[in-house]
């Protein structure tokens, strides 16, 4: 926080001083833009300086009490001078917060705390800047939607930390709090992408609606978008575009989950998928240019994505996969981990991946198996669900699913030989 050149001088404070100002302007500077606040941009300065002094004599006196004393009679400041005001009928809450804010984090700069002080000032200009969008996000959030989000603040905020982060079982791969993260990961991804398919709707057309649906479900996209092609066959070319990009998401989100779980796999296991996200992207290009715009384009019925009890569901399956990824991998070699990796991609993706993903991690598996575990259980899911394009969504939406959906395993298998 202090530039070595101003030390021992009178101004090696005078940066700290800077960046508390800075921060006042930058809130007040926001807050200047609405006519009726009382608190604009010198108020707003005034109180970050002050914040600042009161810091500094709270070192001095060997006391935070000061700090605490004014800011209280700040925020008593600023509400009579809102009550005073008769004709005025807003209350004036966000700024009355917004100035107490500023107050708090120009405190924290003289407390090692500049870059996190920095960071949420910048949250808090963006909360104030943007006000009217974020009341017509929250307008437009269902009760459905609500309850996803309030399931997710469980999963993460009150189950996670109650976990014990210790290795249990015969070969130390059952975590419960590594379990459970993956769990968060997973119904973290799947939650951004359900509200995001919320709000998009139907005004970006089938190659989003695809990405989207794939950071949520993919079986579910499939199986929608397969039963409205065999519903409405006008839409059909619009389902395969759907269909193909949901299936070649989940390469992305494989990527992802790689690079937050085992970020030592990410460099062996990137080239691979990144053959088969080239491939797909061509087939998908092929067949976007063979697709006439349509427009409506329905919405995939999935349900809640942090449902507890699904959370627990897929809890309980990526422990058991695990166990048994470490059991047949001692007991049968290569061979027992391939064949459940073939029967649990067959399902679901991401329980056999991360299960091998974590068993790399506690140097249990080789690079080079985990990368053919996970290529088979992408292909036997692949396999999957071309198999229910099929049965749900007739033969001609097969033939070209096939195109893009094949492309992808063309490109996972030719990448697996060569490396």
């Amino acid at each position: 926080m202090e530039l070595t050149w101003l030390d021992g001088t009178d101004f090696e404070r005078l940066p700290a001083f800077a960046a508390s100002l800075a921060i006042g302007l930058l809130i007040g500077l926001e807050r200047e833009r609405h006519p009726r606040a009382k608190a604009v941009l010198r108020t707003f300065a005034l109180v970050a300086l002050l914040a600042a002094i009161l810091a500094v004599l709270g070192d001095i006196l060997a006391t935070p009490w000061i700090l605490i004393a004014v800011l209280v009679l700040v925020g008593a400041m600023i509400v009579a001078t809102y009550a005073r005001e008769e004709a005025y009928t807003e209350p004036g809450t966000t700024t009355i917060t917004a100035l107490l804010v500023c107050y708090g984090l120009s405190a924290m700069v003289w407390y090692d705390q500049l870059q996190m002080a920095i960071m949420l000032t910048v949250v808090t200009v963006i909360l104030l800047y943007f006000k009217t969008e974020l009341h017509g996000v929250t307008q437009q959030l269902t009760r459905r939607d609500l309850i996803s989000i309030l399931q997710f603040a469980v999963l993460a905020l009150v189950i996670l930390p109650l976990l014990p982060n210790e290795n249990y079982g015969r070969y130390g791969v059952l975590n419960p709090y590594q379990i459970w993260v993956v769990v968060v990961l997973i119904s973290g991804v799947s939650l951004a992408g359900y509200i995001a398919l919320r709000f998009v709707g139907q005004r970006y057309g089938g190659p989003l609606l695809g990405f989207l649906g794939g950071l949520v479900s993919s079986t579910a996209t499939t199986l929608v978008y397969a039963r409205n092609a065999r519903d409405q066959p006008e839409f059909q070319a619009l389902s395969v575009l759907v269909i193909v990009t949901a299936n070649i998401v989940v390469l992305i989100r494989l990527a992802v989950l790689s690079a937050v779980i085992s970020p030592r796999f990410v460099g062996p296991l990137l080239p691979v998928l990144l053959a088969g996200l080239f491939a797909g992207l061509l087939a998908l290009l092929y067949l976007w240019r063979r697709t006439t715009p349509a427009d409506e384009t329905p919405l995939p019925n999935i349900k809640n994505p942090t449902e507890l009890r699904t959370a627990f569901s897929f809890a309980l399956i990526y422990a058991v996969v695990v166990f048994l990824a470490a059991w047949l991998s001692d007991i049968s070699g290569e061979k027992g981990l391939y064949s459940l990796a073939l029967a649990s991609g067959l399902t679901d993706v991401d329980a056999i991946s991360l299960s091998v993903m974590r068993l790399f991690n506690l140097d249990q598996l080789a690079a080079e198996q985990a990368i053919v575990a996970i290529v088979l259980a992408i292909l036997a899911n692949i396999v999957f669900k071309l198999g229910m394009v099929l049965v749900v969504g007739g033969k001609a939406l097969f033939q070209r699913c096939i195109i893009g959906m094949g492309a992808v395993a063309a490109g996972l298998l030719i990448a697996l030989a060569l490396t």
